[in-house]
């Protein structure tokens, strides 16, 4: 046994409960001070609340304990003997009158919504559901089956932890490179991990990943939800499992199959490790909707507790659920018990666990008002006041599938958002769409057209090309449509709005020339990603050419469809190396990570502008010349001169001048290398990669560069003194 379990079998209690006390309210959850520990739970309209004792292991009931008092309809004991490791769970009375939006079942044990750690694994079972399935009408039907047995339960924590100096990495905004990645996908079949530790946090945290990260220049990771999830029991009875973890049991504990030790510190050690490297984490969080579902979905926690508090339901038919999210429920945040769960767990991962941000899943769900998404609403405010969350790094997913549901480029100030606009300009752009020169140009160059009206900055545009859901880059250069037949749904979940191009055959090639076009496509949207302005956020594995094999939709794909292949053969290992580069260019260049919008005029009383677009010619674009449909070939000259920036010390930034040159047709076409400033322009890089014939390094004004069919150069030369 090792040394964290058997510290919780010692300190558990043994023998029934002699002495219940009073309590107090809030704290929410199971609280050890030192002395004892103190269980709270709110519910509304509950009769009578039973605290059940469980053994180590969770299998037998061994007591129940009514909760003594009530105070605002916080229900709350204290059980001086009581110690961490305990295991428990609740039973709550009340009414069972679904057509009112009461639900309560005191039949159905219930996860406590504050639960720090989760024991078990939940195994599906028709006990689980508070009415009886198979009956015609759910509503009149009242199932009175145990399912503690297939339950996990709620186990009480011990939350010192030795953080030491431990301190948040603080990166800028401006500087910020996130890379998402999914806990247990990266590290499952790495050569340097150990086999017991894969697929875990102690593997996030271990030497060899954290160098990874340290050398592939990344600065904050995204990891998919950590929260406690469930298999859904459609993907379990399919053979399958929840692989992205979308559908949360638990807001406050750590999902366990992702620890190599079962418990909650190990997620604390990891993210200690990560920071002494100065990498920030950053977890996806999904307080939209709970793994309970729709009205025939299981009673597991909230909704058996108080499910008119915690969902959402119509007010002409309380039986059902308003549903924004597309999984069957949504969590009811106008409430402000439910609004104080969410404050607080995100606190907590903040406080105690010591993570940097997050990224809020559908997130205009949780600014719904009775007048629809309301940015100036319950949620949006408390977080703009909060001294421990207006500090860390907020990230929207700026959609849900509710009527106004999207709102990219309206969230406030203080937030930053996924662009899914950006992602499907650049797509579009290498794929050889045409018409799309100006829209390429306003997300380049940080999407002003969606941030800047509100006074917000560039860094509010996450930029993607692809992320966790769709597909992977190698697949978006490699597929022209979805393949999700392993999904089990026919093939047809996933979206079918991909935007890829297969670069002239589908999925797997031998055809050296679909592979040489399909290597500098990938090097395009990374290039294209990297040196744009706004946070550019890299999909896990896509630096070394992961595939999913055409699968868009692999969120139920526990396997090597998922994880990341460390097998690098040569083309693998010049992508990474490539990526290395792109993001050492970002990170030592500011021009590339403004803070402000570009200005496109002279600054400082000089004649050279911050920006100036260009045709192949070497000419400024004219307004008009934006607008053609067959126009698919760009420059942009970045002057480092005009940089108009100080850094954190207060002293005036300086950088180099820069030429980007972009081709996204077939066709090659000669640039000309435009008249700006003086000296010679040097190459950075071609995507091309190895040219058949050896190319000038530097380049005079008025010389021609030759930029091959759907390809990317870059240039740069000294800035001249200001």
């Amino acid at each position: 046994m090792d040394p964290e379990r058997a510290s919780k079998s010692r300190s558990a209690r043994k023998g029934p409960i002699s002495a219940v006390w009073p309590g107090r309210p809030y704290p929410r959850g199971a609280t050890w001070d030192g002395e004892g520990v103190n269980f709270a739970l709110f519910s509304s309209r509950a009769e009578r609340v039973e605290l059940c004792i469980f053994d180590d292991s969770g299998r037998r009931e061994l007591e129940r304990i009514e909760l003594p008092e009530c105070t605002d309809e916080v229900w709350h004991g204290y059980l001086p003997e009581a110690r961490p490791g305990l295991v428990y769970g609740y039973r709550v009375h009340g009414p069972y009158r679904p057509e009112e939006g009461l639900r309560f079942n005191p039949n159905k044990l219930l996860i406590d919504p504050y639960a720090k750690e989760i024991v078990g694994r939940l195994r599906w079972s028709d006990a689980l559901y508070g009415y009886t399935i198979g009956h015609h009408r759910e509503d009149l039907s009242f199932d009175r089956r145990d399912s503690a047995r297939y339950m996990p339960k709620s186990r009480i924590i011990e939350a010192a932890f030795s953080w030491g100096d431990d301190r948040h990495p603080s990166v800028p905004m401006h500087e910020t490179v996130i890379y998402e990645l999914n806990v247990r996908g990266f590290t499952m079949t790495h050569p340097e991990v150990p086999p017991a530790l894969r697929g875990t946090y102690a593997a996030l945290g271990s030497r060899p990943i954290i160098e990874y990260f340290r050398r592939l220049g990344v600065t904050t990771l995204e990891l998919m939800p950590v929260h406690a999830f469930v298999d859904d029991r459609h993907l379990v009875e399919r053979g399958l499992n929840n692989y992205w973890g979308y559908s949360t049991l638990g807001f406050f504990a750590p999902e366990t199959r992702y620890s190599a030790s079962g418990g909650a510190a190990e997620f604390k050690t990891m993210v200690k490790a990560l920071h002494s490297a100065g990498i920030e984490v950053i977890i996806d969080v999904v307080y939209n909707h709970t793994c309970e579902g729709n009205q025939l979905g299981p009673t597991l926690s909230w909704r058996g507790i108080d499910n008119a508090a915690y969902y959402s339901l119509p007010g002409e038919s309380a039986r059902h659920y308003m549903d924004y999210t597309g999984c069957g429920n949504t969590v009811n945040v106008a409430h402000p018990r439910t609004l104080q769960l969410v404050m607080d767990s995100l606190r907590y991962w903040v406080e105690d666990m010591h993570v940097d941000g997050f990224r809020f899943d559908l997130a205009p769900v949780l600014a719904r008002e009775e007048t629809g998404v309301d940015q100036y609403g319950g949620f949006f405010d408390v977080i703009r006041q909060d001294p421990v969350l207006n500090r860390v790094k907020l990230i929207a997913e700026p959609w849900d599938l509710g009527h106004g549901g999207y709102q990219v480029g309206n969230f406030p100030l203080g937030w930053v958002e996924w662009n899914d606009r950006y992602r499907d300009a650049m797509r579009a752009y290498w794929k050889g769409d045409g018409g799309l020169i100006g829209e390429f140009a306003r997300r380049f160059t940080g999407s002003s057209d969606l941030y800047g009206r509100s006074g917000r900055r560039p860094y509010a545009s996450i930029n993607y090309v692809t992320s966790h859901d769709g597909f992977t880059l190698h697949d978006l250069v490699s597929y022209n449509d979805r393949h999700n037949e392993a999904n089990g749904e026919g093939g047809q979940d996933g979206h079918s709005h991909n935007l890829s191009w297969n670069c002239g055959a589908e999925g797997r090639t031998d055809d050296p020339v679909v592979l040489d076009l399909r290597e500098r496509q990938k090097r395009n949207l990374l290039a294209t990603l990297l040196l744009s302005q706004g946070i550019p956020m890299v999909l896990a594995g896509d630096e070394i050419g992961r595939t999913q094999l055409g699968n868009n939709n692999a969120y139920c794909q526990d396997n090597e469809l998922s994880w990341i292949d460390w097998s690098l053969d040569e083309p693998r290992q010049r992508l990474l190396a490539f990526t290395r580069r792109l993001i050492a260019l970002r990170n030592a260049h500011p021009v590339f990570r403004r803070r402000d919008f570009f200005q496109g005029r002279p600054l400082h009383g000089g004649g050279v502008q911050d920006l100036s677009w260009l045709r192949p010619d070497g000419q400024e674009m004219s307004d008009e010349e934006w607008e053609h449909e067959h126009a698919r070939c760009l420059g942009v000259h970045y002057s480092g001169s005009a940089l108009n920036e100080v850094d954190r010390r207060g002293r005036v930034l300086l950088d180099d001048d820069f030429l980007l040159l972009f081709n996204g047709h077939h066709d090659a076409v000669s640039f000309v290398v435009p008249s700006l400033g003086d000296g010679p322009w040097h190459l950075v890089f071609d995507t091309v990669g190895e040219h058949p014939e050896p190319r000038p390094q530097t380049f005079g004004g008025g010389q021609t560069y030759e930029l091959d069919g759907r390809a990317m150069a870059v240039l740069t030369r000294p800035a001249a003194p200001r």
